[in-house]
């Protein structure tokens, strides 16, 4: 069980290796979280978007597993852009969950989903007004870390002039062949830590030659080498599935690639140029 942990600016230890709980129902979740933990999982990841915080916690709450053992993240709404709104929807996060904190909470997108791709409008003030209620709440203890998602440069760069508490992470869109480096290395800089969603890429990279024949030579399937190429990036990786055999699978990811290997892979094509249907636009998605 892969269990390396990355640490965020403030402190606080984050497991790299997260389930992702997007397109789980409330119901089914229970036993989803149940599962990954008793297998070794430490860190589980859902958000308002996804109707399953409640189920999220009753799984914490019947693993058997002390609550300070594992590190929850959750999202508030992309709709949410003004403050009383947004902390309003912590509190209601924490009720449906059961649960007296987050490890970790972020804003899910900077755009509210209708607007994603289809606007210039990146509402500034909005995130701004948001990210004030996660400072606050972060502040009463409610969370112990906060973030961001799906947040561009000049996101964050416009968010951080104003925050009194800056970013500790940002999730995003990333797999091989859409590997936004300069955003990766941007955030680096700041000390922002990256996670990366959907590393399959949406399940399409199992029909990419080029990603199938380089899991063949590491002798491991093509989940376990998307999910390892995004460790080797530096990143928190949330893949996301509600069968055990698949989480044990993905947590199987002890093996290396090579440097050389690792350049090969972040200069695969788009997967589009494969004739392949990207689920979402680039950061598009709702993960």
């Amino acid at each position: 069980m892969f269990n390396e942990t990355l640490t965020l600016s403030n402190g606080i230890k984050i497991p790299q290796l997260a389930l992702g709980t997007w397109l789980i129902e409330d119901a089914p979740v229970v036993e989803a979280v149940k599962a990954a933990i008793g297998m070794g999982y430490r860190h589980i990841d859902t958000a308002q978007a996804y109707g399953n915080e409640r189920g999220v916690g009753e799984g914490i709450r019947q693993s058997g597993v002390s609550r300070e053992e594992l590190f929850v993240t959750t999202k508030v709404a992309a709709e949410h852009k003004d403050y009383k709104t947004a902390a309003a929807g912590i509190d209601e996060s924490l009720r449906k969950a059961g649960l007296d904190y987050f490890d970790l909470m972020i804003i899910h997108s900077p755009q509210p989903w209708k607007f994603v791709n289809q606007s210039d409008d990146r509402f500034v003030e909005g995130n701004r007004e948001a990210w004030r209620a996660l400072e606050d709440a972060y502040k009463a203890g409610k969370l112990r870390a906060i973030g961001v998602s799906n947040f561009l440069q000049g996101d964050i760069e416009s968010l951080w002039e104003a925050a009194e508490i800056k970013p500790m992470v940002d999730q995003v869109l990333c797999h091989i062949a859409n590997t936004p480096l300069e955003l990766i290395d941007f955030c680096e800089k700041k000390g922002i830590v990256m996670e990366a969603y959907s590393p399959v890429a949406h399940g399409e990279a199992l029909r990419i030659p080029a990603i199938v024949e380089m899991a063949k030579k590491y002798g491991v399937s093509v989940p376990q080498l998307c999910i390892r190429y995004c460790i080797q990036l530096g990143m928190v990786v949330l893949p996301k599935t509600a069968n055990p055999d698949h989480m044990r699978s993905n947590a199987d990811v002890a093996f290396v690639i090579s440097d050389e290997d690792m350049q090969t892979l972040k200069t695969t094509d788009p997967i589009d140029n494969y004739g392949a249907h990207s689920f979402f636009p680039v950061f598009g998605g709702k993960f």
